[in-house]
C-alpha cells in the first residue's frame, strides 16, 4: 500500500490527519519505551502500571523509576539518556509502518487482543497488517476465539493433510486460526482456513517489511487486504519488532509466546522433540494457563516424536477430530465470552488500570446482569446471532433456519457453533433449540 493509500483510508482531509494525529500521540510513548536499550515487555510493564500511563514514565523522577522491580542504575540512566533519540526512532517507526499500511496498537488500546494482554510478558505494542478484532468487554469480534495450530516445518504428508483437516473445520465453524506463517503446518493452517473463508492470524518473527519465508508474501499480502471491510478481511499479519527487523532465529520463541498468548488453546500437529511447536505448547500450558492439545502421529516417525512425548507426559489432550477440540474449548470460550477468562484461567491484570476506558474485561463479575437486566451472554451477541437465538423459539432445522433467515450455510453454521459454545443454543436430535439463559 502506498502512503496516498494509507493516508485516504485513515479518512483524508481534515477529519483523517487530526485522526492520525491523534493516534501517533497516543502509541508515541509506548513506541518510545520500546526503542529504548534493555527495557523488555516485563520491565516496561511494571513501569506503566507503577506511573499510571506510558508518557508519565517519561516525567518520573531517577528515585521513583528505581523503586521498580528490575531498574536498577543502569536502566534508569537509559530511560533518561535515550529519551530523546529513542522518540525520534519511533516517530520514524510511525511513519514507516503508516507508509506500509500497518496499524501499530499498543497495550493500551482497545484494538489490543484481550486474551494477549493477559500474559505477563505481553507485547508494549504490536504491527498489524490487516483487521486484527477481538472485541473487548462491550462486544466480541471476529477474533474473540482463536485457535492456534502449530507444527513442524519439515512436516509429512499426513502432517499437512491433518493441518487442512482441522483447520478447515474449525475455521469454518468460526474460530480464528492463529500460527506463525513458517513453512510446513503454519503455511497448510493458514491456507486451508482461507479456503474455507475463514479467518486466520500470521504472527511472524520479522517485521513487516519484511516477508519470510519468502513463499508466503502472497499469502500475507492477502491477509493483510481490507483492513477496513470486515466482510471482506480475512485476517491479518502481526509482530511485535520494528518494521525491518530481519528473521532471526532469537526471534522465534518470542513470536511463540503471541501464538499461545492471543488464543484459547493450541493444537500440535508433528512435532520434533528439539521443535518450537513444543515451546508454544509450554508456554500455553505451563505460562499462559491456555488448552493444549495434540494429535497422534505414528510411533515409528521422528516427526511425531515430540508431539507423543507430550501427551505420554500429560502434557496435552490428545485429539483426533475438530469436534473435540470444540468441546474442550467451550469454557475458554464461555468466560472469554462473559470477560471473566483472565480470572479463571490465570491471567495477567496487570495494565487493568491503564487500559482506555474503566480497566480490562476481567473485572466484571460472572454472571452479573447489565443496568438494563439483560444476561450478559445475550448482551454482547452480534446482530446475526441475536436473529438466530429468537428464530429458535421452537426447535428447527438448519436448513429450516437457513430458509427463515435468507443466511447462507457457511455464516449460518458459525453463528450456530458461537451459540452452542455459549451454551444458549443446544441440539434436540436434528433439530436446534434454545436453551435457556
Amino acid at each position: 500500500m502506498t502512503k496516498q493509500q494509507g493516508e485516504a483510508s485513515d479518512g483524508g482531509g481534515v477529519g483523517g490527519h487530526a485522526s492520525m494525529r491523534q493516534e501517533e500521540g497516543e502509541i508515541l510513548p509506548w513506541l518510545t519505551l520500546t526503542m529504548i536499550p534493555g527495557l523488555g515487555p516485563v520491565i516496561i510493564a511494571r513501569l506503566v502500571a507503577a506511573m499510571g500511563s506510558a508518557s508519565a514514565v517519561f516525567s518520573a523522577t531517577d528515585e521513583r523509576v528505581l523503586t521498580v522491580e528490575g531498574m536498577g542504575p543502569t536502566r534508569a540512566r537509559a530511560l533518561r539518556q535515550e529519551r530523546a533519540s529513542a522518540e525520534r526512532a519511533a516517530r520514524d517507526e510511525f511513519a514507516r509502518a503508516r507508509d506500509h499500511g500497518v496499524k501499530i496498537v499498543s497495550i493500551a488500546s482497545r484494538g489490543y487482543p484481550p486474551l494477549l494482554r493477559q500474559i505477563s510478558d505481553a507485547p508494549p505494542v504490536l504491527y498489524v497488517r490487516g483487521l486484527l478484532d477481538a472485541g473487548d468487554e462491550s462486544r466480541n469480534g471476529p477474533d474473540a476465539y482463536p485457535v492456534a495450530i502449530v507444527g513442524s516445518r519439515a512436516c509429512t504428508a499426513y502432517g499437512m493433510e491433518q493441518a487442512e483437516r482441522f483447520a478447515t473445520h474449525l475455521a469454518g465453524a468460526g474460530l480464528t486460526i492463529v500460527s506463525g506463517g513458517a513453512r510446513g503446518i503454519d503455511t497448510a493452517a493458514h491456507r486451508a482456513a482461507l479456503r474455507a473463508r475463514g479467518r486466520t492470524i500470521a504472527v511472524l518473527g520479522c517485521g513487516l517489511a519484511k516477508s519470510y519465508p519468502e513463499e508466503n508474501q502472497e499469502l500475507f499480502e492477502r491477509l493483510g487486504e481490507h483492513a477496513d471491510d470486515p466482510s471482506r478481511s480475512a485476517g491479518c499479519v502481526v509482530s511485535e519488532l520494528p518494521m525491518n527487523t530481519n528473521p532471526s532465529a532469537e526471534n522465534f520463541p518470542a513470536r511463540n509466546r503471541i501464538i499461545s498468548g492471543l488464543s484459547l488453546g493450541v493444537m500440535v500437529i508433528e512435532a520434533a522433540m528439539r521443535s518450537g511447536a513444543l515451546i508454544t505448547a509450554r508456554m500455553a500450558a505451563e505460562e499462559h494457563g491456555r488448552e493444549v492439545f495434540a494429535l497422534p502421529g505414528r510411533v515409528d516417525s521422528p516427526a511425531s516424536e515430540g508431539t507423543l512425548a507430550l501427551v505420554r507426559a500429560g502434557g496435552a489432550s490428545l485429539v483426533t477430530s475438530p469436534a473435540d477440540i470444540l468441546q474442550e474449548l467451550e469454557s475458554p470460550a464461555r468466560h472469554t465470552h462473559g470477560g471473566t477468562h483472565a480470572a479463571r484461567f490465570g491471567g495477567s491484570t496487570l495494565f487493568d488500570s491503564v487500559v482506555t476506558g474503566e480497566g480490562g474485561a476481567g473485572n466484571r463479575a460472572a454472571g452479573a446482569e447489565r443496568a438494563d437486566g439483560v444476561p450478559p451472554a445475550v448482551a454482547t451477541l452480534s446482530p446475526s446471532q441475536r436473529a438466530l437465538l429468537e428464530a429458535l423459539g421452537e426447535p428447527k432445522t438448519f436448513d429450516q433456519l437457513s430458509a427463515e433467515l435468507a443466511r447462507d450455510a457457511g455464516g449460518l453454521r458459525a453463528d450456530v457453533t458461537m451459540l452452542e459454545l455459549r451454551r444458549l443454543v443446544k441440539r434436540q436430535g436434528a433439530a436446534l433449540v434454545r436453551a435457556t439463559v
